[in-house]
């Protein structure tokens, strides 16, 4: 058996994955044609590329299908109920940098904050008969910050599209959703509340719980995590 490893098949996260594991002394690269995403890995033995997408790799880590998986903490944490119990983070590897955040309306000038959110969302309810919707890809995510935080009389809903245009398409008055420089958000004439980021989030190496670990995976983990020069988790 192998120890299977799953990274992004393709764009930026992809790149910078093969780099951070060449700096040092483990070469990924895809094997085929670019669509095939198919890898291969050299400098260790034992170790099995799988190309998946970003979104796709935390329900393959949950299912223990591969036993290490590269992928946006936010997509973890918010595709995978009590993530912790299911996967361990080995380490953040400094790059695919992003807030997930609440944006309203620029024009929204008393809105600057959650409790000022709360307070429009039940002007809001009062004025139209129906809740304030938030735009998002991540629900629960959201949900559980806007809990904890207080805010009601709102509703999300979903979005896998260009989330930052539901307001000017008028499917939505608010949005939560990842962005690096707000320059997207800007462009949309939305701004970012002051208190109001949910998750910073980057690319992390994460080791799955489910999979089965026999001792030649075990080993293998051991050689990994020693030419990565990576803490393992005690078993």
């Amino acid at each position: 058996m192998s120890l299977k490893i799953g990274v992004p098949s393709k764009g930026r996260l992809m790149e910078k994955t093969f780099g951070w594991f060449g700096a040092r002394g483990v070469t990924m690269r895809q094997a085929g044609a670019e669509r095939e995403y198919a890898g291969a890995v050299e400098g260790i033995e034992g170790v099995e590329l799988v190309m998946l997408s970003a979104g796709e790799i935390p329900r393959e880590l949950a299912a223990g299908r591969i036993h290490l998986g590269v992928t946006g903490s936010d997509l973890v944490r918010d595709k995978l109920a009590d993530w912790d119990r299911q996967v361990t983070e080995l380490a953040p590897l400094g790059f695919g940098h992003a807030d997930l955040t609440i944006a309203v309306p620029a024009c929204w000038i008393d809105v600057d904050t959650l409790d000022d959110l709360d307070g429009a969302a039940s002007a809001f309810r009062a004025r139209h008969g129906f809740r304030l919707r938030i735009a998002t890809k991540y629900h629960r995510l959201v949900r559980e910050f806007l809990t904890i935080n207080g805010v009601a009389d709102y509703q999300l809903v979903d979005s896998q599209g260009a989330t930052e245009g539901t307001v000017k398409n008028l499917t939505a008055e608010a949005i939560a959703d990842i962005t690096s420089t707000g320059e997207t958000l800007r462009a949309n004439h939305l701004k970012i509340l002051g208190d109001a980021v949910i998750h910073r989030s980057q690319a992390t190496l994460f080791l799955t719980r489910a999979a089965t670990w026999g001792a030649a995976e075990r080993a293998t983990l051991a050689a990994l995590a020693e030419k990565l020069r990576l803490p393992l988790p005690e078993a």
